[in-house]
């Protein structure tokens, strides 16, 4: 599976509430105003659910919300608003199956194709700088690409374009080494879509 994600029912760090029989009366903002109505009635609390689509996690500082329910991954953005974990509600990801029988093999397999394509994508970001050619062999260890970076270059003689798929959780450590090693116009672009 991919995506593996929480849906957790959260409240500010400063709340009192201890359960989710606490929130009975309160106003909770979702994404998922059925399973969180539900979730709250097999908890003994009624809510007033306030149907929302997007940033919910913002909804409590902004007076809209007493407590939010929302997918959560690593629980950073919580974090960032002060807001803690009351109660999971569940724990999801997708998981793509095929029919072993089917007569669209093909076609079953250019769709995961496709899918595997933006999931790694959302893994990965372009790097490209500029590097002084006594530089180059230090900074190709730093950013080895996929298979190899692409190198060009450039018309200031001595100098070298480069371009680098690299893990996206490490662009701004691998930034600060290219830097360190006198990298010039270091840019970061995310990946839409890959084959690898």
């Amino acid at each position: 599976g991919m995506g593996a994600c929480r849906l957790a029912m959260c409240v500010p760090e400063s709340s009192p509430a201890a359960s989710p029989a606490d929130l009975h009366g309160k106003r909770v903002a979702t994404s998922f105003p059925h399973v969180t109505q539900s979730y709250l009635a097999r908890h003994g609390a009624t809510a007033h659910i306030v149907q929302l689509t997007g940033s919910v996690e913002v909804m409590i500082a902004l007076g809209v919300a007493d407590a939010i329910v929302d997918l959560v991954e690593t629980g950073s953005t919580l974090a960032a608003n002060n807001l803690r974990i009351l109660d999971e509600i569940g724990r999801y990801e997708t998981v793509l199956i095929q029919n072993p029988r089917t007569r669209h093999t093909q076609l079953c397999d250019r769709i995961t194709r496709r899918l595997e394509g933006v999931v790694i994508a959302r893994s990965y970001s372009l790097l490209e700088y500029n590097i002084a050619e006594k530089n180059l062999p230090a900074a190709e260890k730093i950013t080895p690409g996929f298979s190899s970076p692409t190198v060009n270059k450039l018309e200031k003689p001595g100098w070298f374009a480069v371009r680098a798929m690299v893990k996206r959780g490490e662009v701004i450590a691998i930034m600060e080494q290219l830097e360190a090693l006198g990298a010039q116009a270091i840019l970061e672009t995310s990946i839409a879509n890959c084959r690898l």
